[in-house]
Order: C-alpha cells, then structure tokens, then sequence
C-alpha cells in the first residue's frame, strides 16, 4: 500500500512539473479555434440559402470569424514559442 501511494505521488509531482506553464490557457484557445471553425462551417453552410440581401452579412461575419481564427492560431503559436524559445 505504501509503495502504490509513493508511487502515484511520484508520478503526480513528475506530471505537474512536466507540463507546461501555460497549458490551460492553450487549452482554452484551442477549444476557443474548434468553435471558430464550426461557427465558420455553419456560415459556409448558410450561402447554400440564404438571399442576396443576407449574403453581404453572411460575407461579413465570414471575413470576422476569419480574422478571429487568425488571431487565435497566432496566441497558440505565441504560447508555444514561449514555452520553446
């Protein structure tokens, strides 16, 4: 019983050192880069149906969940770089 604790103690310290500083904010941005992209998708979606009038603001949003998916991957990459200089 007292090597199983000492050894999941040992394995818990070895984990907690062994990520990274910053690996719940990544986590967040990556999760944050999978609703991008499915709200992306479900933009592209809505060409197949929407009205000339609706497609300038279907355009629009694109190019703004673009611009947000940019910036997100650019964060990630900023992340790692700072862990891995």
């Amino acid at each position: 019983m007292l090597v199983r604790v000492l050894i999941i103690y040992i394995m818990l310290t070895f984990t907690a050192v062994a990520l990274h500083e910053n690996t719940f904010a990544v986590f967040e941005l990556k999760e944050q880069l999978q609703m991008l992209y499915m709200n992306m998708w479900e933009l592209l979606h809505q060409l197949e149906y929407v009205t000339g009038d609706q497609r300038a603001v279907v355009y629009e949003e694109i190019e703004g969940i673009r611009q947000q998916i940019t910036d997100t991957i650019s964060q990630i990459k900023q992340h790692d770089q700072s862990q891995h200089p």
